[in-house]
């Protein structure tokens, strides 16, 4: 190795956990850095400058970039939902699921700063300096989703109960092998084809966060930065239904995979090594081995 190399591997994390967890933070900033600022950009110029389709296909590039960046440290979660039903699944240890989605947490709450330093006098402009939650010129709908006027509390927790079990059920095909698995390196283009189908047919109700961490952070964020506590008090109370509705979704589509396919899907096929001899020299091998253990069961001498 070259001293240079030597040197860049003094930064390396050795510890798993937090090489995972960091893996988990940039992610999900990534994602929630376009998401964001395609909402802001769109927001702030009042539609002249992008429209609605604009910042669901950001959520989606995000999506798509976040797992190309990630893939080979933690699979690319991003999302509590995910991790958690990857946790009931088996794939991932329960030791994980906290400080995943705290770190899922941390990065759209950074991302949501970022976008708020980068849009800021845009967003001043547009709300005339004072931030609010309703209204025309209201700007904290840039970071986390609410729900429109007409839907009650009901409405709003099927929403995202659906919108989550979607998007594992849709998911979960895409390793495997036993039906028609997608190519490794083709995985998250796919995954942001299937984010931009759900944002594109399940955002009018509440803005399809299908994600808690990704509704969290920036309503924590937009608590903190000046927009106050109607970010959590208003519609009655609304902000529980983006982080209760999703892991419900999420392990619910999960449980809908396995029911109605992994479980109906076709057995491997057995290792080569494991299937019957095909020449004279392997049958008569396998011959002596049970007659072999046929005397050693029995007690008796070992055939010459």
């Amino acid at each position: 190795l070259t001293p240079a190399m030597l040197k860049l591997r003094l930064f390396r994390v050795r510890n798993a956990l937090v090489r995972e967890c960091m893996a988990e933070f940039l992610g999900t900033f990534i994602l929630l850095l376009f998401g964001c600022s395609a909402a802001a950009q769109v927001k702030t110029s009042r539609e002249t400058k992008g429209q609605f389709l604009s910042v669901n296909m950001a959520f989606s590039v995000g999506v798509m970039s976040a797992m190309y960046l990630t893939k080979g440290i933690t699979g690319a979660h991003l999302n509590p939902a995910v991790s958690l039903s990857f946790c009931v699944l088996g794939q991932v240890p329960w030791g994980r699921l906290v400080p995943y989605c705290l770190s899922q947490l941390l990065g759209a709450y950074v991302a949501s700063g970022l976008v708020y330093l980068i849009y800021y006098d845009a967003i001043m402009e547009f709300s005339g300096g004072v931030l609010t939650v309703y209204g025309p010129n209201e700007t904290a709908s840039i970071f986390a989703t609410y729900p429109s006027e007409y839907m009650s509390l009901g409405g709003s927790f099927l929403d995202q109960v659906v919108g989550t079990a979607m998007l594992m059920l849709c998911i979960l095909c895409l390793g495997e092998k036993r039906n028609t698995p997608a190519p490794s390196e083709l995985i998250p283009p796919i995954v942001a084809v299937i984010v931009l189908g759900i944002s594109m047919s399940m955002s009018a109700n509440c803005g399809a966060a299908i994600n808690p961490a990704r509704d969290l952070g920036p309503r924590l964020f937009t608590l903190t930065a000046g927009w106050g506590p109607e970010v959590f008090t208003c519609y009655n109370y609304w902000f529980w239904v983006p982080l209760v509705a999703p892991p419900i979704g999420g392990v619910l589509g999960t449980f809908m995979y396995l029911i109605f396919i992994h479980w109906h899907l076709p057995d491997p096929d057995p290792p080569e090594n494991l299937s019957t001899p095909s020449t004279i020299s392997d049958k008569i091998n396998m011959i002596y081995l049970s007659i072999y253990l046929k005397y050693l069961l029995t007690g008796r001498e070992r055939p010459i």
